[in-house]
């Protein structure tokens, strides 16, 4: 997260951003569980982040996207971002309160570089392999003992066992289920033709069963978008 120290006059404090001032673009998520997943992710597709300019900056959270925004516009470095579907409005008004426009649909936040998980990112992981998959996920990652007793629970036991593993997987920001087996994940592996392909996702910014394989798939703007004065000017959409 971008820490600021104190202001030397009555503007918005100075940023003190760690790591950012040599990127060509920072991917903004909203915790660290996304960040590993995402750094993951690329390590299996091949691509070096590091060596890209990438940077991959958990916000403590998406309410803070428009103070990462500014800071980050003030040292001239481009953003990108991958929040869930719920968040898009703190989007919106990042992207306005940055003098960055008002992306009126979500092409245009697209556009911008910024795409949004479907309902989040154990959603993604639970629609994209299925919920005996997302156990044996569970299982060789030594969760799925403690799932079984999470099952137990009396306000467990009523829900679809899909409805159980999106509660569980979200449990305990940074070092849950899914940061735990993201950190576990191997790294790149062949190609390969799958035998079965995932549901689609249900929003065409996930087009590829995951809004973090758009963002790594040329997500991000190659330049900052055409500043505007705050809260005025629009994308035109499509």
């Amino acid at each position: 997260m971008v820490r600021e120290e104190a202001a030397q006059d009555d503007r918005e404090p100075a940023p003190v951003l760690t790591g950012v001032r040599d990127a060509r673009v920072v991917a903004l998520v909203e915790g660290v569980s996304d960040q590993v997943a995402v750094e993951r992710l690329a390590l299996r597709r091949g691509r070096d982040l590091a060596g890209e300019g990438v940077l991959v900056l958990p916000m403590g959270g998406a309410t803070n996207v428009g103070h990462h925004l500014r800071a980050l516009g003030r040292w001239g470095v481009p953003a990108s971002g991958l929040l869930d579907i719920g968040e898009e409005r703190f989007v919106r008004r990042g992207l306005a309160s940055a003098g960055l426009g008002v992306p009126v649909t979500r092409s245009d936040l697209a556009r911008a570089g910024f795409f949004f998980c479907v309902a989040d990112l154990e959603d993604e992981l639970i629609r994209a392999l299925g919920a005996a998959a997302t156990e044996e996920v569970l299982a060789a990652n030594g969760d799925l003992a403690l799932f079984r007793r999470f099952q137990r629970q009396p306000a467990q036991r009523v829900r679809p066992v899909v409805n159980q593993l999106h509660r569980f997987l979200g449990t305990t920001t940074g070092q849950g289920p899914v940061c735990r087996a993201a950190r576990r994940a191997p790294g790149p592996q062949p190609r390969a033709r799958p035998a079965r392909r995932p549901a689609p996702p249900r929003d065409r910014v996930g087009r590829e069963g995951c809004a973090a394989r758009s963002l790594l798939s040329g997500g991000g703007p190659r330049r900052r978008p055409p500043r505007c004065g705050r809260g005025a000017g629009r994308w035109g959409s499509r």
